[in-house]
């Protein structure tokens, strides 16, 4: 199955975005799909209340779909342990074609870095006469057959017998740490046992007298058995240490997996590494990544409902992959590296696609997704006033009032005293509830819409709302901003707006415009507020 793919609205998302997301991705995963449904903000009280009436969980919210560590594919899982052999690790190194492994304790914490020049250097110094590991891990290394096994650990000074053997039963070159490579020289061989040294490894595909097993049984002297030369033997041997035995890198510069890409190559600039640790938030190894590996990313697949304007949409969109638009809106600043599903159509709602969509695939909608979908045609079209609305949604709502058993109006007055902003918002939250900007040429136009049962207790804090959208207007570069108290009953606005934005919007809608005056019918952002802004600035 394919990486997950996140369907969610617009940033200030409403009934209508959130219903249809939860719909659509109950339909994509019913065709076989991965798909979530997810919010970019908290939702309204409207909405809350929907999801609760017909108990939904709230999607999550969905922060940003920015490229991170964890969208590249890195060379995941490469590690080693610090008590893996120095043999393994090279060799992991070897198919991986890199020079430097992360190294990490039991618990899969990473305490530091393993290269091949720590290799090297080890051996070009001459300090390789010790050895610090496992019976195992000399088993592997040297390619050896178990005899007689006593101990797992194994430490102690490596010897390979290079003089005579008188000279060796007059030395004290034997103890129980000694790890003696050896042929077939008998004498020392039971020279060796009678003094209990820690191991011998025997060459050339030699074998012990039975005697001398008997010996090495009885006093616990470990034994293997090799086919490699003594000298052979003794060149390979040491790495079969363990990692943690071996001078390595304790202090590198690692990267959470949830860094973004652009924080790494501002690292990368700083640091100028060519490998980096990738780690969890609780320190554990994950991997590493190398610059290359940059070129190769598999970005968050993302489907876009209820809106195709990139400053609607989630952080980091032009980062992600859109796999597909459903919307009823003019087409925005969108734009896709190639081709995509896109359904856009002269609707009142988002839902009502999402409705078709059912259909065409031949999907059963179930009582609760119907629940939703009407409950998100409701809203957008103020059950079905609004002058957005079209035949194909009153057909859409009958339709899912017979899956249902719902009564539509009932529902409709319950969603609209859920949402009233008067009851309990501050004024900014009022502003910022259903909230979208629009950039026409050079000029950005922010535009609120409220809707609302009682559009007096907004109206009796008019200097307020103007002056904050005066003050919002001039911090934050809005040419136009304008509020819209839309009054369900009354079939109209109410609209507020900053100073500036006065003489656009009176050759907009009436040259006698005044601050709080009611525009009868005007109920619809997308085909009544907006558009008579953009024909006076075109």
């Amino acid at each position: 199955m394919e990486d997950k793919v996140y369907i969610f609205g617009h940033k200030n998302p409403d009934t209508d975005s959130v219903c249809s997301a939860i719909g659509l991705s109950y339909l994509q995963n019913a065709l076989g799909n991965n798909t979530e449904p997810r919010i970019l903000s908290e939702i309204n009280d409207e909405t809350r209340y929907v999801l609760k009436k017909f108990k939904v969980n709230i999607p999550e919210i969905l922060n940003d779909v920015k490229l991170q560590i964890r969208d590249i594919n890195y060379h995941k899982n490469f590690m080693v342990n610090i008590k893996e052999s120095v043999y393994n690790a090279f060799f992991l190194m070897q198919e991986e074609n890199m020079s430097t492994i992360p190294v990490v304790n039991e618990n899969g914490t990473f305490v530091g870095a393993f290269a091949m020049k720590d290799i090297a250097k080890k051996e070009i110094l001459g300090d390789n006469h010790f050895l610090t590991t496992n019976y195992n891990h000399i088993l592997k290394t040297i390619d050896g057959k178990e005899i007689l096994k006593f101990d797992q650990e194994i430490d102690g000074e490596i010897v390979n017998i290079g003089i005579r053997s008188s000279s060796v039963y007059n030395s004290d070159i034997f103890n129980s740490k000694t790890i003696l490579i050896i042929g077939d020289r008998h004498s020392i061989i039971e020279d060796a046992l009678n003094k209990k040294i820690k191991l011998i490894v025997v060459t050339s595909g030699k074998e012990l007298k039975k005697e001398h097993l008997a010996l090495a049984r009885q006093n616990k002297v470990n034994i293997i058995y090799t086919n490699k030369n003594s000298y052979d033997t003794l060149l390979t041997i040491s790495f079969a240490n363990y990692i943690e035995s071996y001078r390595y890198t304790k202090e590198l510069v690692c990267v959470n997996e949830d860094t973004y890409i652009s924080d790494f190559n501002e690292i990368v600039n700083k640091t100028r590494h060519s490998y980096y640790p990738i780690i969890n938030k609780h320190n554990h190894c994950l991997g590493l990544i190398k610059l290359s590996d940059l070129r190769d990313s598999s970005p968050k697949r993302v489907f876009l409902v209820d809106h195709n304007e990139m400053s609607q949409s989630v952080e980091g969109l032009d980062e992600a992959q859109i796999v597909g638009v459903i919307d009823h809106h003019k087409l925005g600043t969108l734009g896709t590296m190639e081709p995509i599903n896109f359904r856009n159509m002269i609707v009142g709602s988002t839902c009502t696609i999402v409705h078709e969509l059912f259909k065409e695939n031949k999907v059963k909608i179930p009582p609760v997704i119907a629940s939703l979908l009407l409950s998100g045609i409701i809203s957008d079209t103020l059950m079905l006033k609004s002058p957005t609305t079209t035949k194909i949604d009153e057909k859409v709502v009958n339709d899912l009032v017979k899956i249902t058993n719902l009564n539509p109006e009932k529902l409709a007055i319950e969603m609209f005293k859920a949402n009233d902003a008067t009851k309990s918002k501050s004024l900014k939250e009022i502003i910022y509830m259903d909230f979208k900007t629009f950039n026409i040429d050079k000029t950005t136009i922010a535009i609120s819409q409220v809707t609302t049962l009682n559009a007096k207790t907004i109206l009796k804090q008019k200097a307020s709302y103007i002056k904050f959208l005066n003050k919002e207007a001039l911090n934050k570069n809005f040419d136009i901003m304008v509020l819209a108290i839309t009054d369900i009953f009354k079939n109209g606005s109410y609209l507020l707006y900053n100073e500036k934005a006065s003489d656009t919007l009176k050759e907009a809608y009436n040259e006698k415009l005044q601050q709080g005056d009611f525009m009868a019918e005007m109920v619809s952002r997308k085909k009544q507020i907006l558009p008579p802004i953009i024909k006076v600035l075109k």
